[in-house]
């Protein structure tokens, strides 16, 4: 297999793991949740603690917080970035949820994600997870035009 077929495959396989791992956030299935992440992950939330380190923290992470999520029927991904170096992948997107009214504070806000991933033999995880929403201090915080 060529370099670039073999980067198409892996490519393919990462847009699968995102889009995946989108679906179980937005069933709320924990264990779905969780199998896509990597035992030894490192995630920085955009709400305190500042890091999870380790598949228990962010088990109880998502615990804590679906329930508080609110029902949606999807989300908005754009500008998903890709970078490819062997078994390890480099991921970034702009993301919102979808399936809500849109006076919902929820509709209105972007969240920037980017993830680390990695391949063990032919299955990607989540090695590291960076969530966060933009501020804009000169207009008042908001950045619902972004």
């Amino acid at each position: 297999m060529t370099t670039t077929l073999t980067q198409t495959k892996a490519e393919a396989q990462i847009r699968q793991l995102i889009d995946d791992h989108t679906r179980a956030i937005c069933a709320k299935n924990l264990d779905q949740i969780m199998a896509h992440y990597a035992p030894d992950v490192v995630i920085f939330d955009m709400k305190p603690p500042l890091a999870l380190r380790g598949i228990e923290d962010c088990r109880r992470m998502w615990e804590t917080s679906l329930p508080y999520m609110p029902t949606i029927s999807g989300m908005e991904q754009q500008a998903v970035n890709i970078t490819l170096s062997g078994d390890l992948a480099l991921v970034h997107w702009v993301s919102r949820f979808a399936g809500l009214a849109p006076e919902h504070p929820a509709a209105q806000m972007w969240l920037r994600v980017t993830a680390g991933c990695q391949r063990y033999g032919n299955t990607w995880q989540i090695i590291h997870e960076h969530v966060s929403v933009p501020f804009d201090p000169g207009n008042g915080g908001d950045c619902s035009h972004a």
